[in-house]
């Protein structure tokens, strides 16, 4: 995993977005009585309180290792970052949807319509900020890849959430406005009912594909693909090893564990063969600064 992305930097960008458009779309939503608005501004607050988790998550995350937990604490982030997709699904998706059903059974005609539309030209500007700060840190890691790779390979849940919580975002504030302006055309509330309702569809559908891929991390998963073909290249270039039977990974938050079974090549004496895989262990850990826990096994078949 490249530690080249800093999240952290895409979670504060995210928040400070978010906090300024909550706070512009919830008195648009109070004087103008559009159901997009309020949808949107429930959406924005929810994704502040998500933030919010998230840096918690990573915080927690830096605990060092305790008998009860050998391994440390890196998967907090995984299980906070799970969190944060069941709150865009409830409190965002299900609440818009919700939201544009009330609308629909008791339509109310907008007041100030062009003010809504300020705000949520604001709100695209501003978020439009906030995923630039996310595409940064997520080109640092890219390595090439589609965005659709990287979200399907990435082990950087907290970056991974910012990311679609971004998307999320700049499309539902795109439908918001499309809807607004259709109601304003059309004088029919029904277009900013069923704006409410598309963006609470959208938030669920996000907030589902998240949860599968940090589902994924909860249960444990390896290190990403291309980063495990180059450990192994690596362990099969050594000197010291004949052959490598197997390569376990698993991913620990920003912490990764390894375990190798290799036929060493034949040493002289026992002491020998632990220098050997002291220096296979040390070299692994300096080309491989995210490895924290490296358990080796030499064998003579696997």
């Amino acid at each position: 995993m490249s530690h080249g992305a800093d999240s952290v930097k895409s979670i504060i960008f995210a928040l400070c977005a978010n906090l300024a458009i909550a706070v512009s779309k919830l008195i648009a939503a109070a004087v103008t009585g559009s159901g997009s608005m309020m949808a949107e501004s429930i959406h924005s607050l929810a994704d502040s309180g998500n933030q919010l988790l998230l840096l918690l998550g990573i915080k927690r995350a830096k605990r060092p290792p305790t008998p009860d937990y050998p391994l440390g604490f890196g998967k907090t982030v995984y299980f906070w970052s799970f969190i944060v997709a069941l709150m865009l699904f409830s409190m965002g998706g299900v609440f818009s949807i919700y939201e544009g059903f009330h609308k629909f059974h008791h339509p109310e005609s907008l007041k100030y319509p062009y003010l809504a539309i300020g705000v949520l030209l604001f709100s695209i500007i501003a978020e439009s900020v906030s995923m630039w700060g996310c595409l940064r840190e997520v080109n640092k890691e890219r390595r090439g890849r589609t965005l659709i790779q990287w979200f399907k390979e990435t082990r950087q849940s907290d970056l991974l959430v910012v990311f679609g919580e971004d998307l999320a975002a700049l499309l539902g504030l795109c439908i918001a406005l499309i809807a607004i302006i259709l109601t304003i055309i059309t004088g029919n509330p029904a277009y900013d009912a069923m704006g409410s309702i598309f963006i609470g569809i959208l938030l669920v559908v996000i907030a589902f594909v998240i949860g599968i891929e940090v589902k994924a991390l909860l249960i444990g998963q390896s290190v990403e693909p291309e980063q495990r073909v180059n450990m192994l290249e690596f362990l099969k270039n050594r000197n010291e090893i004949d052959e490598v039977f197997n390569m376990l990974t698993l991913q620990l938050g920003k912490d990764v564990m390894v375990a190798v079974k290799a036929k060493m090549v034949k040493m002289d004496s026992a002491e020998s063969l632990v220098k050997a895989i002291n220096r296979c262990e040390v070299a692994l850990k300096q080309a491989f600064p995210q490895v924290l826990w490296l358990f080796f096994e030499p064998d003579l078949e696997d």
